[in-house]
């Protein structure tokens, strides 16, 4: 399995791309303009996967880690998967756009709820778990494979810090719930964050 990161859009957001000899994921399809669209479409032709599953999936429904949701639907033709409670949130992407200002038109782009469509998902290295992790966001998820010992967080968990809850839908109580489950992850596990460095389970839990 095949973790690369990529740093797209205002606000730095880690657009994932995992792949193994079988499948692709992307994960947080933050390109946000066309040349970073073209890096990432770059990056996956040269995959040499061929007749690979494709899905795309984000971990929150925040407008950073969508920005080129409706392009990468289209390039590949599938939706993006998200936690359901999340689904409304990506749905009005132009309120996410006043609140903070950008003078961007919203997109509707085709969203299917991850916890229906994860059985799809049939690849060995998809075997990973889906842990549901609110307080950044109601709908706030982490990917995880044990075999690997591979965390991709989110915004739910960074090096030295952890996701805001002072936007609509976050909830510090929730939000410190799901960091002790996270913690409860073996202490070398690999945290690939949403924003910023890696780091491990250990050394964010001491």
């Amino acid at each position: 399995m095949k973790v690369e990161r990529f740093i797209f859009g205002p606000f730095q957001t880690n657009c994932y791309v995992v792949s193994d000899e079988q499948q692709v994921l992307l994960v947080d399809p933050a390109c946000s303009n066309p040349y970073e669209e073209q890096v990432l479409l770059r990056y996956i032709e040269k995959l040499s996967i061929f007749n690979f599953q494709f899905s795309i999936i984000a971990t929150h429904g925040h407008l950073d880690h969508l920005w080129g949701a409706k392009w990468a639907t289209e390039q590949w033709h599938t939706p993006v998967l998200m936690h359901e409670a999340d689904i409304p949130m990506a749905q009005a992407m132009q309120q996410q756009y006043d609140l903070f200002g950008i003078h961007r038109t919203a997109e509707a782009f085709p969203i299917e709820d991850i916890k229906s469509s994860i059985l799809n998902l049939k690849s060995q290295m998809s075997n990973f778990e889906l842990l549901e992790t609110p307080g950044h966001t109601p709908g706030s998820i982490c990917l995880y494979w044990p075999e690997e010992k591979v965390l991709l967080s989110g915004d739910t968990l960074f090096q030295m810090g952890y996701g805001r809850t002072d936007l609509p839908g976050g909830n510090m109580g929730q939000l410190i719930e799901s960091l002790e489950h996270l913690f409860t992850l073996p202490a070398d596990t690999l945290v690939y964050p949403g924003h910023g460095a890696e780091t491990t389970i250990g050394e964010e839990r001491r």
